[in-house]
């Protein structure tokens, strides 16, 4: 069957929803094809926090790490595709494969469950974070349900 993972080798990824001021983290695996939440990363003007990714990477070991890579609706490059594409470049330091996916509406849709969740009286007040880190939840399970 195509679509069955080849459990013999279980891939777990780290999936990063990259933003200007945060970058969303979620970990997922092939065995289920599902994703966690991990938090956010900081990006700041000095650059993104390389500790804390390396720590993710000791605590996850993780065999793939991929990248949400943004696109307008029409498909055409997102107006920081090319910062994304430096944060590949830095990512590529910790010898891992970088795969990348398409990003469209995944902020979108993160705020959305989330938003839902607190209307249903399941979770309180949502913060930038939160939905950052979602976001990289379906980044990741996008890339797992792709083969």
């Amino acid at each position: 069957m195509p679509d069955t993972p080849d459990l013999s080798k279980p891939r777990t990824i780290l999936a990063f929803d990259y933003g200007l001021r945060r970058i969303g983290v979620a970990v997922g695996q092939d065995v289920t094809g599902s994703a966690s939440p991990l938090g956010i990363i900081a990006n700041r003007d000095t650059g993104v926090d390389s500790a804390q990714i390396a720590a993710l990477l000791g605590e996850w070991r993780p065999t793939e790490l991929v990248v949400g890579m943004p696109a307008h609706a029409d498909g055409s490059p997102s107006d920081i595709q090319e910062q994304v594409e430096g944060f590949i470049e830095q990512l590529k330091v910790f010898g891992l494969p970088v795969e990348t996916v398409d990003e469209r509406y995944t902020s979108v849709e993160a705020e959305r469950v989330l938003k839902n969740a607190r209307q249903s009286g399941s979770r309180g007040r949502i913060s930038k974070d939160e939905i950052d880190s979602a976001a990289a939840v379906f980044i990741a399970e996008r890339y797992l349900s792709s083969g």
